[in-house]
């Protein structure tokens, strides 16, 4: 049997029943939705005949990692996931949780981000399986908890020995291979100005006019050390929040007066040769400048995520000559018809993923999964012909890296 042999034998209507199961776990960080779909994950990796666990993770939290054991010989192959969802968000017109499928697409909060991506290795060993396909290398597949949290889930599971010779991580990139994204860095800015009545507006210093200022500078920024097209692609700051008004209260009931106070909140986007540290010493350097501008205003700047727990998402880069990236190629064109984009694409090259952990810990991977068009928005949904693509392509890159034993 060829691997397109294999291709046929894919239960079309099993693949998007277990997708829309997948979605209605109402499964936000941090809760019992989370920790029950990892449960549901382990049992169906269990009844497949893999070898499956539950991985610990701080805060009675698991991870779902199971094992299709090779034969020897061939290399090993990781595919990684989060069961984290965004949260539902106003607009909606459908049940987030319901897992409506229509003619065109699947519906669900976290379909697209990053459900799609989890059913689809799912599906892609359990079509290899029924195949009586035996595999030389281990194909390892990882449901994470935590990735909206920076990763933490993908962390611990590293800790614990997670490791493959080549992964692929399935974030939503609509089946393009995805070889460098940005690291990730939130930040808190506060102004302190000085208040007049705006009688006396000249003698004052404006902190919401100093904080306007710097926010469009913050968002036209690209920061040093952005070497070349890839890097200056991924680079971006963003301002997301900004709250302005009289004293540490912010009040705003007296308009009349001049704003001494100001707070902006945001998050950076930065590439491989790039840092926190290069990108905050950018930061303070607008922080100056707006000072000669506002000569006396006062600035304070920290960095950090927007829970106490939460993770720094590292950048992440592939050589687009990987063996991982040519096998992912491989496959896409031949499912497709033609040659997969390849490179820094945005707007996927914006996210952070687990991608930069696992490549972190010595891995060679690439970033590649249905969805991304709808991804977080009310509405969220993927269309059904590509999550079936997106199967097909993992079957064939998983015979390909781990190799049929003969």
């Amino acid at each position: 049997m060829t691997g397109t042999d294999i291709l046929d034998l894919i239960d079309i209507d099993s693949c998007l029943a277990l997708l829309a199961s997948m979605v209605q776990h109402k499964s936000y960080t941090e809760t019992e939705g989370e920790r029950e779909i990892a449960r549901v994950m382990h049992d169906r990796m269990t009844q497949l005949g893999m070898s499956s666990e539950l991985q610990p993770v701080a805060g009675q939290r698991v991870n779902a990692i199971g094992r299709l054991k090779g034969e020897g010989g061939g290399a090993s192959l990781l595919f990684n996931g989060h069961l984290d969802t965004n949260p539902a968000t106003e607009g909606w017109t459908v049940d987030p949780w319901g897992g409506l499928i229509d003619e065109e697409f699947i519906y669900g909060i976290g379909v697209s981000n990053m459900k799609a991506g989890d059913a689809a290795y799912f599906c892609a060993i359990e079509t290899i399986l029924k195949a009586d396909i035996k595999l030389k290398g281990d194909v390892i597949l990882s449901f994470v908890v935590g990735e909206l949290q920076g990763g933490i889930g993908t962390v611990r599971a590293i800790e614990q020995g997670l490791w493959a010779d080549y992964f692929i991580n399935s974030e939503p990139t609509d089946l393009q291979a995805l070889t460098m994204h940005a690291g990730s860095m939130m930040f808190d800015i506060e102004l302190t100005g000085d208040t007049r009545h705006l009688s006396k507006r000249e003698e004052a210093c404006d902190a919401l006019a100093a904080a306007t200022c710097l926010a469009q500078r913050i968002n036209n920024l690209t920061f040093t050390g952005a070497d070349t097209p890839d890097q200056v692609a991924v680079n971006r700051g963003h301002v997301g929040s900004m709250q302005a008004g009289l004293g540490r209260d912010y009040h705003d009931w007296r308009p009349p007066q001049v704003a001494d106070r100001a707070k902006l909140k945001g998050s950076c986007r930065y590439g491989p040769g790039q840092s926190v540290e290069s990108v905050t010493n950018d930061l303070k350097l607008l922080l100056e400048a707006l000072k000669l501008e506002y000569p006396k205003l006062q600035t304070s700047l920290r960095i950090g995520g927007p829970t106490p727990n939460a993770l720094q998402m590292p950048p992440f880069k592939v050589d687009r000559d990987a063996r991982i990236v040519k096998a992912l190629n491989s496959a896409f064109e031949t499912v497709m018809g033609y040659p997969q984009p390849t490179g820094s694409i945005r707007p996927p090259a914006f996210y952070g993923t687990d991608a930069a952990h696992l490549a972190a810990a010595g891995m060679q991977g690439v970033v590649c999964g249905p969805g991304g068009e709808f991804n977080t928005m009310p509405d969220e949904r993927v269309r059904k012909h590509q999550f079936l693509d997106c199967v097909r392509i993992y079957i064939l890159c998983i015979l390909e890296i781990c190799e049929i034993s003969k």
